[in-house]
């Protein structure tokens, strides 16, 4: 399962994903969840035996998927408020929990979001590992006209990753 944190339809972390889902085609299923945008503002009060529909899907997806890979940019130093939104309705549940992990972020600079993410998926005991982890800042200069990654260092780097996070899910 793939969570792209940014809603753009032409979100670098997009092509970024899309990338992962093409190389990896052979070792690894990439099903996007696409759910993130509908999800509803979380609410503790909604925390109840019965919580909103979209809340269950994502549930759902996380908990049925052999891995979850999260690639997202930084907002204003930040984690973006819709992926922040979807990890928040996951916190009084145990979907993360010893599920393997891979977190890229790929932004302008995307330090602060990485830190954070990192916190919050070890926080929820998400299976996170260094190897699994990538940070690519400039993003924008790494990504021809055409739509495809374009730097060398960037594609050796998410190829490590991707065979980083298929032996993980494979343990």
């Amino acid at each position: 399962m793939a969570m792209v944190g940014s809603l753009s339809s032409r979100s670098a972390n997009l092509t970024v994903v899309e990338h992962i889902a093409s190389i990896s085609s052979e070792r690894l299923s990439i099903e996007r969840y696409d759910g993130i945008r509908h999800l509803p503002q979380f609410n503790p009060d909604l925390e109840t035996d019965s919580p909103p529909e979209e809340v269950m899907k994502l549930r759902s997806a996380i908990a049925d998927a052999d891995g979850v890979l999260i690639c997202t940019p930084e907002y204003v130093f930040g984690v973006p408020g819709a992926l922040k939104n979807a990890l928040d309705w996951t916190v009084s549940t145990t979907e993360f929990r010893e599920k393997p992990v891979a977190l890229i972020v790929a932004s302008l600079s995307g330090e602060k979001a990485f830190e954070s993410l990192l916190l919050t998926l070890r926080t929820l005991e998400a299976e996170i590992s260094d190897d699994c982890t990538l940070l690519i800042s400039h993003i924008k200069a790494k990504i021809s006209p055409d739509g495809k990654i374009n730097h060398e260092q960037t594609l050796t780097d998410l190829n490590a990753v991707v065979d980083s996070f298929a032996r993980s899910i494979s343990e």
